[in-house]
């Protein structure tokens, strides 16, 4: 079962010519998930191997343009590029609390008219994810945006923090499970865990043989979890019969932060597969990118190493570090400095630095 993630954005602040604005692709099995969708991604997407129109889910980590201002554009344009298909299962879209009314308002006020529905659930966050003055009592929601919904609108989840798991869960399904962690910013900012869950072992051949298990229907039964009893009378178990099941995988995608809240980041990233952090400035910056809520590759790598993630990407670069193709010989503030020091970190274990159109794949573990 394939599974990858592309980055369409690397960049912090504004899409240049270099970086697009933040946007990161989550691809497993028919599941197509966007994370982020600043400025220009519908633009990036086109530019890709991927189809907006495949995705599902759309998770956003705050409300900072650079992170969600591209995202009514590529509702839209999903729209037209359906025609009069009628979607039956409609797109479901996850952030923070605020997201439902910037699209209602966006939709309304262009007099847009999707041809699929669509659903917002929002993260209620806590008064410790950004600094006291900035978190507004307010709902985000005004008596008229209550009053007043798109046809195509569903009716969408508020939730709160478990404060038990320190965690939000926003999918259970049978693939996966999706949960959201509180990061600390400037305005009020999440994490993502996607975690796919564990899936049964190999039929063992051998086994099915000594039992007298004939080939067929029976062995779809069992490999599915399911009981069969054999002309014998015999009842076979699914456990007398499969390998050791197949442990998921995870990824972690990170939005803008200079640390986490609690321990629930800290929790849901271990052994990460896949942890993807930002690093908008390099270590040298550190000051000033705590100022601002934002990591540098030593902030970065410290979490990871943490977390006992396997592997480190770095992304959301301020637009003066240069992917590294474009980068001048003999600079000593480049890109690559960057990598030097998230890697001096972790004992010289490779991180990657995220650039756009990057496609990583996460292999199944054996």
């Amino acid at each position: 079962m394939s599974m990858d993630v592309t980055f369409l954005g690397t960049g912090a602040a504004y899409p240049s010519p270099t970086r697009g604005a933040s946007a990161v692709v989550f691809r497993c099995e028919g599941e197509c998930w966007l994370f982020d969708c600043g400025e220009g991604t519908q633009t990036q997407l086109m530019k890709s191997q991927l189809k907006a129109g495949r995705i599902t889910k759309i998770f956003i980590t705050h409300l900072h343009g650079d992170h969600f201002f591209g995202l009514p554009g590529l509702l839209c344009t999903i729209s037209l590029q359906s025609g009069s298909v009628v979607t039956k299962q409609p797109i479901e879209i996850y952030g923070p609390v605020g997201l439902r009314d910037f699209i209602w308002r966006t939709m309304e006020l262009s007099h847009t008219e999707l041809v699929f529905p669509y659903v917002v659930h929002e993260l209620v966050p806590t008064e410790d994810q950004c600094p006291t003055e900035v978190l507004k009592e307010s709902s985000h929601v005004d008596k008229a945006t209550e009053s007043s919904t798109s046809p195509k609108e569903g009716q969408g989840r508020t939730i709160l923090l478990d404060s038990e798991e320190n965690s939000y869960l926003l999918v259970d399904d049978e693939q996966f499970v999706v949960k959201a962690f509180r990061l600390f910013h400037r305005i009020p900012s999440f994490g993502f865990s996607v975690v796919e869950k564990k899936r049964p072992g190999k039929l063992n051949a051998q086994k099915l043989k000594d039992l007298g298990v004939p080939p067929g229907p029976a062995y779809g039964k069992l490999k599915n979890g399911i009981s069969v009893v054999l002309e014998n009378g015999v009842t076979i178990s699914p456990q007398d019969v499969l390998k050791k099941p197949v442990v998921g995988r995870k990824i972690c995608i990170l939005g803008d932060c200079s640390g986490v809240v609690g321990d629930g980041g800290v929790k849901l990233c271990f052994e990460a597969d896949l942890l993807i952090h930002e690093a908008t400035l390099d270590d040298t910056q550190m000051d000033k990118a705590k100022e601002h809520g934002h990591s540098t590759p030593q902030m970065a790598a410290t979490f990871a190493k943490l977390c006992q993630a396997k592997r480190l990407v770095l992304t959301h670069f301020s637009q003066r570090y240069k992917p590294v193709a474009l980068a001048r010989e003999g600079e000593t503030d480049g890109i690559a400095e960057l990598k030097k020091q998230a890697e001096s970190v972790l004992d010289l274990q490779e991180v990657t630095l995220a650039e756009d159109f990057m496609v990583i794949g996460i292999p199944i573990k054996k």
